[in-house]
Formats: structure tokens, C-alpha cells, sequence
């Protein structure tokens, strides 16, 4: 089976005070260690949805030279994270079986969350999420036979929870991995900080 990763990294990060995709700290740069997680942890491939700062996130993302991932520019980014979404489900191969949709901003997110979510396997009818200590979060798995239907619904800034919340799908328990914790802003807890406390 053929997994590809969507890394949705497209928002102005306006509460960062920069957009996400440009963000680095002291183990690196956020997008780079994004794409990493999504290939270790065993994607195909990883397809990277860039809006804002749309050049200078491609050139960070160039820098990476791997030739399994692909950026995504997104024209209607600022419409939220259904934009992104959409924008990465369209054009995907016909052999691909399923999708692992992670996102920039949860640098304390491992490649060992993403194992985890693809030990269930990645079939077509698929649909998982990791969940920490019993709260859904990312990344999620969609199998292709859902692809249509998550576009039917997307809106707004929520992505695929609205499908999601209409259908049927495994939680799996990442809790002991990570924390989940998206991080909007410097004024709060670093992913260390998070995973511990």
C-alpha cells in the first residue's frame, strides 16, 4: 500500500507573529522536522500545502533535495485550514491508498505517533487519528475511499473534523508518545515542557 503524507503549513501564523512554515527553535526548523516525522514514520512520500511566505517557505523546503516531497502552493490558504486541506487531497496519484494529514505547528509530534497510527494498517477504507490521553488530535490517516466525501464537507479553519465527527473512526492512543499540543505562540510551554509536565 501507498501512503503519502500532507503537511499543512500554509497559515500566516499571525499570533507567532510569522507563518509557521518559517518557524525554527532550538532543534531546528519546524517544516524540515515536519517532513522528517512524516517519512520516518513511514509515508511514501510527503506533500508540503505552503500559502504564506509561500517562496521562502519552497526554499527552505528545497534545501531538504529529497525527491519525495513535493510542495503544494495553495492560492486560497487564507480561507483556513480546509483550503489547505483540499488543496493537498487534489491531484494525488491513483495508486496512492491513504493519507496522513499532520500539521506544522506540533513540534513535540514524533515519526513514532505516526508508526503508530499506520501499524493499523493503510487501506483504502481507513480512518484513524492519534489521541492523546483520549483527546483526538493529529495526525490523521484517510484512507482514498473517504477522499471524496472529506471535501464535500471541508469549511472553514476545521479541516476534515467535521467528517470526522460524522463518521466512524479508530482513536489511536499516541498519550504516552507525545502531547499533541499545537503551540500558537512563544509565551507558551515548549514541547519539552509539555511532554513532561
Amino acid at each position: 500500500m501507498t501512503v503519502v503524507g500532507l503537511l499543512l503549513a500554509a497559515g500566516a501564523g499571525s499570533r507567532m507573529g510569522q507563518p509557521k512554515a518559517l518557524v525554527h527553535d532550538r532543534e531546528g526548523s519546524w517544516l524540515l522536522r515536519s517532513v522528517e516525522v512524516l517519512l520516518e514514520g513511514g509515508c511514501d512520500a510527503v506533500r508540503v500545502v505552503l500559502g504564506a511566505a509561500y517562496d521562502d517557505a519552497a526554499a527552505l523546503l528545497a534545501r531538504h533535495s529529497d525527491p519525495r516531497v513535493t510542495p503544494v502552493r495553495s492560492l486560497d490558504w487564507a480561507e483556513g485550514m480546509s483550503a489547505s486541506l483540499h488543496d493537498g487531497l487534489v491531484g494525488l496519484a491513483d495508486d496512492v491508498d491513504a493519507v496522513v494529514v499532520h500539521l506544522v505547528d506540533l513540534p513535540d509530534v514524533g515519526a513514532d505517533v505516526v508508526a503508530a497510527l499506520l501499524t493499523g494498517g493503510a487501506e483504502a477504507r481507513r480512518l484513524a487519528r492519534a489521541a492523546y490521553d483520549g483527546r483526538p488530535g493529529h495526525p490523521v490517516l484517510i484512507g482514498r475511499s473517504h477522499w471524496a466525501g472529506v471535501r464535500d464537507s471541508l469549511a472553514g479553519d476545521e479541516g476534515a473534523k467535521g467528517y470526522l465527527r460524522a463518521h466512524d473512526h479508530e482513536l489511536v492512543e499516541c498519550g504516552h508518545l507525545a502531547g499533541g499540543h499545537d503551540v500558537d505562540s512563544w509565551g507558551g510551554p515548549t514541547p519539552h515542557q509539555r511532554r513532561s509536565g
